[in-house]
């Protein structure tokens, strides 16, 4: 009983991280995708403000988005300014939002096993914006 009741604990206060987390989402408003990620990140318990942008490049730029890693949006942590590029897990965000010293992660392009994109299967890669491998998921 006690390992059930620790198990629920453990879960719940996994989840109030999450909800006290404030994503802010640059994305171009005919995306259908990037409306599927957006969705992702509040099931996951994140506030996701969503802002459509006509110019989706210069946000990339005044964010830091390494050109090479560029994918369809842009996500920022309100509270610590780092950087999420395109389809990346919301466990790989709160994986982010632990290490304050990584400035962003990135899902690079398009991946069809990544939320909004299709189904997670194990093999996404999310790197960070060295291009460092940080998440598997």
């Amino acid at each position: 009983m006690k390992k059930l009741f620790f198990a629920v604990f453990l879960a719940a206060s996994s989840l109030a991280h999450a909800a006290g987390e404030s994503i802010t989402v640059y994305k171009d408003a005919n995306c259908g995708c990037c409306e599927g990620w957006v969705e992702h990140l509040r099931e996951s318990g994140y506030r996701v403000k969503a802002v459509n942008s006509d110019d989706m490049q210069a946000v990339k730029k005044r964010l830091g988005v390494p050109e090479k890693l560029a994918s369809c949006h842009t996500g920022v942590v309100d509270g610590s300014g780092q950087v999420i590029e395109g389809h990346v897990p919301a466990n790989a965000v709160k994986k982010l939002i632990a290490q304050p010293k990584v400035k962003g992660v990135s899902a690079p392009g398009m991946p069809l096993n990544a939320p909004g994109m299709g189904k997670l299967d194990g093999t996404l890669v999310t790197v960070d914006f060295s291009g460092k491998a940080f998440s598997m998921d």
